[in-house]
């Protein structure tokens, strides 16, 4: 028989491990017009699997979203099997089963004594190193990794990982085959964390770290990301949603395969969070409490303030330009110096306002700062930071000009690099080493984050917008302040951020 490739529905498809992937998995492969053939190693399983799988397609049924003719078809070629041996005439064959390197090599070593030398064997591993799944097999060249998303029918994206020794062609044909089954892949080297799971370690770090530095509470953090960073979900509620012991592994995983790289550590308050069994919402209680009549908590909102009269812009406000249209908009007048002076407006009572830079108010007198938006005029919600004695007049007039232009207005502790801000600049970071470490190419990584996790653009794309420079920048300020190496910024966004000038202004 020859190899699976796009076009070929006739060829069968086994997948091992009947949870939740492993069903999605199937389903997808199903209505790709594969015969589609389920294992589990617990008996009955398989056969439950199958019957989920049908009781799904017919949901579909009733929703519109699929006839009931190709219902019918696709459970003809559903079957479950009672051994390994049974899939001998697979053309590819997916593992979904526990995250155990031990587990998956012999898995693999039992069906290579079972497949053609031309199956495709696939793992779907989100943490372990699809090298070592494949460093015991006979043929590790057909091994790849295909990386679905949960739930794999409605997520479109698809990494595709090779190994150290996976052929060229067997990560051609496996990119095919989803493409095929109308995902979008992507292609990956094995490392840790493969695309996704590696540029997005910063979104759940900084929002826990801001909880544990007491700068906020984690539904003001939540809110900050969604309603001005345009994050669909914030950090907790997201992790809630996952479980806390699976992203806490998933974070561990990469941090312990990085070396305990300090770009990666684990939150110890999550920690503390999985250690009392408050997994998120399949537990009833995580970051939040969850039940009938439970109520989420409220983010801080500031009360109502006047606004100033005038603002003074003294020299370019960078990412945050925007805000002098709208404060314009909003009626209030705008006074323009020209004045190399950073991203900073000076309100009627001296006071500054200054958007975030990974420095502290602390460190200035009478600065009050604001956080990155995504988009100054969709934000409905700016997160504010200020000293421990601000001035109030300060405070009461950077209060009031965000309430004018219609924004909710979140004033958290006295935070370097605040809540969007920094998450951005840390995950611009790693995006950036990706690429310069061979990782992936940036479109794949902008795909990757815009579909895996639906950022609101992809990372280097969000570079492209905020400046060379500003990401680096950032993160330097917050290296000399916590020079651990947590915020270090990498020798690639360096490179980015200024190599290009010095070649422009070399002899």
């Amino acid at each position: 028989m020859t190899a699976l490739e796009p076009g070929s529905p006739e060829r069968l498809v086994g997948v091992v491990g009947t949870g939740t992937m492993g069903q999605g998995i199937a389903q997808v492969a199903l209505t790709a017009g594969h015969p589609v053939r389920l294992y589990d190693a617990v008996p009955g399983r398989a056969r439950e699997a199958a019957d989920a799988i049908a009781a799904r397609l017919g949901r579909l049924v009733e929703k519109g979203r699929l006839d009931a003719a190709a219902r019918d078809d696709a459970c003809a070629r559903l079957s479950p099997a009672e051994t390994l041996g049974e899939f001998a005439g697979a053309a590819l064959v997916v593992e979904a089963v526990a995250e155990r390197l031990d587990v998956k090599q012999r898995l693999f070593g039992e069906l290579e004594e079972i497949v053609a030398d031309d199956c495709l064997l696939a793992t779907n591993t989100s943490s372990l190193s699809v090298t070592a799944v494949g460093g015991a097999l006979r043929l590790p060249g057909r091994l790849v990794g295909l990386h679905f998303f949960n739930p794999a029918p409605l997520m479109p994206l698809v990494e595709v990982v090779s190994g150290a020794a996976t052929d060229v062609t067997a990560a051609t044909r496996a990119y095919e085959t989803a493409r095929g089954w109308g995902k979008t892949p992507v292609v990956c080297a094995d490392t840790p964390g493969f695309i996704v799971n590696r540029i997005a370690r910063p979104f759940y770090a900084e929002a826990f770290a801001v909880y544990e530095e007491q700068g906020a509470q984690p539904a003001t953090i939540d809110a900050v990301l969604r309603e001005c960073g345009g994050f669909k979900m914030g950090a907790f509620e997201l992790t809630d949603l996952i479980g806390q012991d699976v992203n806490e592994a998933v974070t561990r995983s990469v941090w312990e395969a990085f070396f305990q790289d300090a770009k990666f550590r684990p939150s110890l308050a999550q920690r503390r969070l999985v250690e009392a069994g408050m997994l998120g919402r399949k537990a009833g209680r995580g970051w939040y409490t969850y039940g009938d009549g439970e109520e989420r908590p409220e983010p801080h909102t500031a009360q109502p303030a006047p606004a100033p009269a005038y603002v003074v812009a003294e020299g370019d406000l960078g990412p945050a330009a925007e805000l002098l249209t709208l404060i314009r908009e909003a009626g209030i007048q705008v006074r323009e110096e020209d004045e190399d002076n950073g991203t900073r407006l000076v309100l009627p009572g001296g006071g500054q306002l200054a958007l975030a830079d990974g420095q502290t108010s602390v460190e200035y007198r009478d600065v009050v700062y604001f956080d990155l938006s995504f988009d100054y005029r969709a934000a409905t919600r700016i997160a504010l930071a200020t000293s421990q004695e601000p001035s109030p007049q300060t405070l009461r007039e950077a209060t009031g000009l965000f309430q004018a232009i219609g924004k909710d207005v979140s004033v958290i502790g006295d935070v370097p690099g605040m809540i969007v801000a920094r998450t951005v600049a840390r995950i611009i970071d790693l995006a950036h080493e990706a690429v310069a470490k061979g990782v992936a190419t940036p479109e794949d990584i902008d795909t990757a984050m815009r579909l895996g996790v639906n950022y609101p653009l992809g990372p280097v794309e969000w570079s492209r917008k905020l400046g060379k420079n500003w990401a680096y920048s950032l993160l330097d300020d917050l290296h000399l302040r916590d020079p651990s190496g947590r915020y270090a910024p990498s020798l690639a966004l360096y490179r980015h951020s200024y190599a290009s000038d010095k070649r422009e202004g070399s002899a």
